[in-house]
């Protein structure tokens, strides 16, 4: 039986759960879904009640942007209604709260999920770096990405740099922080850090279709390969041969029990 529910969180999130598939929106479209620590303890509150049968969880902005970055009045000194401070170095506890910031994003990465991004508009900052975090990435034509931190006097610690020199090699990834120059659609799509890149009206259908491919494979057979490929960077040939031999007995002996 499919079931279906939708919560506003107080952070400016929407989650909306249909059977097997998750749909997490930034929805502060009047800030173009601008990024404060509420917004990040509401991804990692989402991410740690996920329901255990949610198997594709897509990530998406609510209006014109995917997300403009950090909320700049948190830098500012302004500060945002209803928002905690952002942490500082003097914090005797600011490696934990940035660690806390940092686990709205590694959810994500989970075997158990497959995690998409549906970029429209502007990603900026702590937005694109959200966008990094999704194993797949959806782009419409109107895409911009830009890692901006290193401008603003700061470098990127929301778990985007990982990826970012994954994807892109390192001096590719040096040469787009250091400029905080914007990619294009076109141009992320020839970085690799898009899988389609489609007319903006044509987003939700291409996001449809991918999130149908994937649920048509087996659940058991694509939460083992999507841990098989994560291992595979940090392996020798012969130690990735090995952990394919022990997740295909693992995933054998989990059908003749069940």
């Amino acid at each position: 039986m499919t079931s279906s529910r939708t919560e506003v969180t107080a952070s400016g999130l929407r989650l909306a759960i249909d059977g097997q598939v998750a749909t997490v929106t930034l929805a502060r479209p009047e800030r173009r879904n601008a990024m404060t620590p509420a917004v990040w303890h509401g991804l990692a509150d989402i991410g740690a009640s996920m329901p255990s049968d949610v198997r594709v969880v897509v990530v998406r902005g609510e209006g014109p942007s995917f997300c403009a970055g950090i909320d700049l009045r948190l830098l500012s000194g302004e500060g945002v209604p209803g928002d905690g401070a952002i942490a500082r170095p003097e914090d005797d506890d600011f490696d934990a709260r940035v660690a806390g910031y940092q686990a709205g994003y590694l959810w994500l990465r989970d075997p158990s999920i497959v995690s998409v991004a549906a970029v429209q508009g502007h990603a900026i900052g702590a937005g694109f770096q959200l966008v990094l975090s999704c194993d797949l990435r959806i782009l419409a034509d109107d895409a911009r990405l830009c890692m901006k931190e290193p401008a603003l006097g700061l470098v990127p610690d929301l778990t985007g740099t990982h990826p970012l020199v994954q994807i892109v090699g390192l001096p590719r990834a040096i040469e787009l922080c250091l400029t905080a120059r914007t990619i294009t659609a076109t141009e992320a799509l020839l970085l690799r850090l898009a899988e389609l890149v489609v007319p903006a009206g044509d987003l939700d259908s291409a996001v449809a279709d991918l999130v149908a491919a994937l649920l048509a494979t087996d659940a058991r057979a694509a939460r083992a390969t999507k841990a098989l490929l994560q291992q595979a960077a940090g392996h020798t040939l012969a130690e990735q041969a090995a952990a394919e031999r022990r997740a295909q007995a693992e995933l054998l002996r989990g059908r003749q029990s069940s």
